[in-house]
């Protein structure tokens, strides 16, 4: 039997290419006069999308229509498809089109047009690579629009032009261990290419590296080269460059800190927020290898409302499936995870993250999961976490009056719609805030104010949305920032262990960058609850250190205790910054009471702010130190004499990796 035949001309494109496409089917069977052809671009109307054409021939450029082999020109017409952002566009036939006859849709320039005005006319191509770009094609012979199962024509979308070139690199290294590293070679998207001439060369280098041991690459192929076996033999902060000797542009890699021992790694990746390229719902499958192997993530949680019109069942399922299917140790960790929406101010906006697979999405029209105190009475800490997220925007805010420690373990400081730490009047550099018709902030939400009351979370960013409560936003006057990260620290690489991290505050965000940072308190990481009860001498000194690496010079490095800036490291020579800081002020003049519950103690906490000069922005999550008289078990560690001579010897705790005792604390309480 015969068949009919479906291609493209020119059957590939570049990325973001301007020219003319046909689209060229030849019949198997004869169609009458009257024949319906009804033409899917398949696009969803993004930037990144493949153009969307006119059927109004009068215009200049970007046109759609139809050719018959003799040459004559058929009018297409707009057709609103209400599942679908672009139109359907149908073509009727003037005559009868003869088996083995061609159709041509041309989607382009306007008819008549020279192949010189193609660049200028033409249909831009779309800007994300991709290996047989469907377009389908609907056949209905009684002209009814009673359409048959739908033909398929494919192009393939290659990279266009090298523009860049992107370093994938471990944040965490340690001295003389070995680590490999993958240099991607990309057009101005973003995509994978090899289009670069031909006696392109680049040069490999980093800090400390000699002359005669710098390595010279050539673009391969496949746009991307793993280096495998890679090392330094300093500590210390580094970048891997890459100097491109024919244009002399040279491209950096994210800091890389070099520890001499260390037994925590630094994994980055997006609990909330979907592609721009990519839709996370019904396309989850491309999403997932997308932020695995384009944007070299270590995790990422899907991330759908729980609506049954957001997410059906099978969508669900489907959903499910392939977070089970990608999880990884030690290359990809998955979490399923689904937003959650309930009462303003009472419960906010929630992401919920199962511990382990093939979880049921819990909707809100369910009687068991219509409340968040339902929610949690059905599962164990263990089993699920609450993470609040916009919690500044108005109309979705969360007040944090029912906050729950248990559940609540971390809270999203930021995402593409904007900050929640505090309010744009108080200094806030991207407050949530739009024009007439969107949302505004809600100082009800703030971060900070939650942290006066003693909440006591960590702190992750989130990336873009446009779905649930963010779906008039990407085409409304909301204003938009760049997608954030989180970044997990954790022994290990597996599901558990970063939710584990999760759960104990060892993470911190970004607003997109990774920038390496790190606080501690007396050698107490990030995250972390110190008592007076144990280390009676923070009430006279709080040891305060850290290091910071950024993605490009720094702005400013601030050290924030109860809300407030208490040191400011603003004149920065350069990307890193190693820091300590002596917090002299007695305790019990800064500490801050719990209103809500007069048994707790008075405590202050503690928090790392990282600006660049690029404006991007890092949050480190809080360390608490709660005032309590000292524990009858208490007794000082050393005698007198050795706490003397012992200060020399102390470690800073980035170079140790565990908690470290405060000497020079422990040791003044002893004195007094």
């Amino acid at each position: 039997m015969r068949r009919s035949i479906c291609y493209c001309e020119p059957n590939q494109a570049l990325a973001g290419e301007i020219g003319n496409w046909n689209y060229v089917y030849t019949s198997a069977t004869t169609l009458p006069k009257g024949t319906r052809f009804k033409f899917d671009i398949a696009s969803t109307g993004r930037d990144v999308d493949w153009e969307i054409p006119t059927a109004n021939l009068k215009k200049t450029d970007n046109v759609i229509y139809g050719v018959l082999e003799n040459g004559k020109s058929v009018q297409a017409t707009e057709v609103v498809n209400p599942n679908s952002f672009a139109p359907d566009f149908e073509f009727v036939l003037p005559q009868e089109l003869e088996a083995g006859s061609s159709f041509t849709i041309v989607m382009g320039s306007p008819p008549g047009k020279g192949k010189k005005a193609v660049s200028e006319t033409g249909t831009r191509a779309q800007c994300n690579a991709q290996r047989r770009r469907p377009f389908y094609l609907y056949i209905d012979t009684t002209g009814k629009r009673n359409f048959d199962e739908a033909e398929m024509f494919s192009i393939d979308i290659k990279g266009n032009k090298l523009n860049s070139i992107r370093l994938l690199t471990p944040s965490f290294v340690v001295r003389n261990k070995r680590f490999d590293i993958i240099v991607r070679f990309e057009d101005e998207y973003g995509n994978l290419t090899s289009s670069a001439p031909e006696d392109t060369m680049v040069e490999l280098s980093h800090e400390h590296l000699r002359e005669n041991l710098k390595w010279k690459l050539f673009v391969p192929e496949t746009g991307f080269i793993a280096l495998p076996n890679l090392y330094f033999n300093e500590l210390g902060v580094y970048t891997i460059q890459l100097r491109n000797v024919k244009t002399k542009e040279t491209f950096r890699s994210s800091p890389i800190k070099c520890f001499s021992e260390n037994n925590r790694h630094l994994f980055w990746g997006l609990l909330h927020g979907e592609s721009e390229r990519i839709d996370s719902t019904e396309n989850v499958e491309s999403c997932l290898r997308h932020f695995r192997d384009d944007r070299a993530l270590n995790f990422y949680s899907s991330s759908p409302f729980e609506s049954q019109e957001e997410t059906p069942n099978e969508v669900w399922k489907h959903i499910s499936q392939n977070m089970a299917e990608f999880d990884e140790a030690d290359r990809f960790s998955t979490f399923l995870g689904f937003q959650w929406e309930g009462e303003a101010g009472e419960e906010g906006v929630r992401l919920m993250l199962f511990n382990k697979d093939n979880k049921p999405i819990l909707r809100k029209k369910d009687p068991k999961y219509n409340a968040l105190k339902k929610i949690y009475k059905s599962f164990s800490p263990k089993e699920l976490l609450s993470i609040p997220c916009f919690t500044m925007g108005k109309g979705f805010e969360y007040d944090f009056k029912d906050y729950n420690p248990q559940f609540e373990r971390v809270v999203e400081i930021y995402n593409a719609w904007g900050s929640s730490e505090y309010t744009k009047k108080e200094g806030n550099t991207r407050p949530i805030t739009s024009g007439k018709k969107g949302v505004q902030e809600s100082a009800e939400g703030s971060v900070q104010k939650a942290l006066q009351r003693n909440c006591r979370f960590g702190f992750v960013s989130g990336g873009l949305d446009d779905r649930g409560i963010y779906n008039d936003f990407f085409e409304g006057d909301q204003e938009q920032y760049s997608p954030g990260l989180t970044a997990i620290i954790a022994p290990e690489h597996s599901r558990t262990v970063l939710l584990e991290a999760l759960y104990n505050r060892s993470c911190y965000a970004t607003t997109g960058e990774r920038i390496i940072l790190g606080l501690y308190l007396a050698g107490f990481p990030m995250g972390s609850e110190v008592s007076t009860a144990n280390k009676p001498g923070l009430v006279v000194n709080r040891h305060l250190s850290g290091y910071v690496a950024g993605t490009t010079d720094l702005e400013s490095v601030e050290i924030i205790r109860n809300g407030k800036v208490i040191k400011s490291f603003d004149k920065i020579d350069g990307y890193s910054l190693d820091f300590t800081f002596d917090d002299l002020t007695s305790l019990d003049k800064v500490a801050l009471q719990d209103k809500e519950n007069k048994k707790a103690p008075p405590f202050v906490y503690y928090y790392l702010k990282v600006t660049q000069e690029d404006g991007h922005i890092a949050w480190s999550s809080p360390i608490w130190v709660d005032l309590l008289p000292p524990s009858k078990d208490y007794a000082p560690k050393r005698p007198l004499k050795a706490a003397k001579a012992a200060p020399v010897m102390q470690l800073p705790p980035e170079e140790e990796g565990d908690v470290v005792d405060d000497f020079d604390d422990e040791d003044e309480d002893d004195l007094e």
